[in-house]
């Protein structure tokens, strides 16, 4: 799928900083999962991931109403087993493409974040939410479980929250998804913007080789044992230095410090 044929639902802008925004189009007020909404996220993530200019990526929806608040229901009304395994198929794909994505990616969170919607949040690095954020996996009120990614819950909030929110669908606020440690951070709405790019500047100024490593470090933890984890992070810290980014931001780190003495 060419960016002319994705364009109608994901526009990917990069500014001078190496930050990137994802921004999910035409798909009605509520940033809806469709099929062609997935395929066309899922490709203009694939072309974000063939860049070198980015530092970082902002993943949101348009306008404030919602950050997605979940799949399509009158396309998956239709399903039998075969088309039902396929969406969630590609829903599967795109999630992974964002969770392995070499960049940082953060979520913009304004309002609703439903069921499919709140597992492609939960598959970026940081969630950053306003006060007027809703969350919840409402599938099983529909008569479908909560799948793929919704299995990072109950390690993200623990076993007793994720076991509420997948079996009674039930919706929390911003400030309950906070204190869960649902979202990283939650900020008035009018402030969402400014936190937002804030926090994507501070990544966007750290070494990207560096932060790609560590990005990559702690999705290869979550799998391994403690010890192999431990044992393999020493390689790693040495290959850090094959980059050259340690020798660049710790001189600049001493200069700073040098000056500071010297005042």
């Amino acid at each position: 799928m060419s960016e002319q044929n994705w364009s109608q639902h994901a526009q990917l802008d990069v500014d001078g900083r190496g930050v990137a925004t994802l921004c999910i189009r035409n798909a009605k007020s509520l940033n809806i999962l469709s099929t062609p909404v997935v395929q066309a996220l899922t490709q203009a993530l694939e072309s974000a991931s063939a860049r070198a200019d980015i530092r970082v990526l902002v993943l949101r929806g348009e306008g404030d109403k919602a950050f997605v608040a979940g799949a399509d229901i009158k396309e998956m009304a239709a399903f039998d087993q075969r088309g039902a395994e396929a969406f969630i198929e590609r829903l599967r794909i795109l999630c992974e493409r964002c969770r392995q994505l070499r960049v940082p990616v953060i979520a913009r969170i304004p309002g609703w974040c439903l069921g499919g919607g709140l597992e492609f949040a939960l598959a970026c690095d940081l969630r950053i939410a306003a006060d007027t954020a809703n969350f919840g996996m409402p599938e099983v009120k529909v008569g479908i479980p909560s799948v793929i990614y919704a299995a990072l819950m109950p390690r993200l909030i623990g076993k007793a929250r994720a076991t509420w929110m997948l079996l009674t669908g039930e919706i929390v606020d911003a400030a309950q998804a906070e204190s869960f440690g649902l979202v990283d951070r939650v900020v008035p709405l009018a402030q969402l913007d400014a936190e937002v790019d804030r926090v994507a500047a501070l990544l966007a100024g750290l070494g990207p080789q560096v932060v790609a490593q560590q990005k990559r470090m702690m999705r290869q933890w979550e799998d391994e044992p403690l010890q192999t984890s431990i044992a393999d992070s020493v390689r790693e810290f040495g290959a850090a230095f094959n980059t050259g980014e340690p020798q660049e931001f710790m001189g600049k780190f001493i200069q700073a410090k040098q000056g500071r003495d010297r005042a």
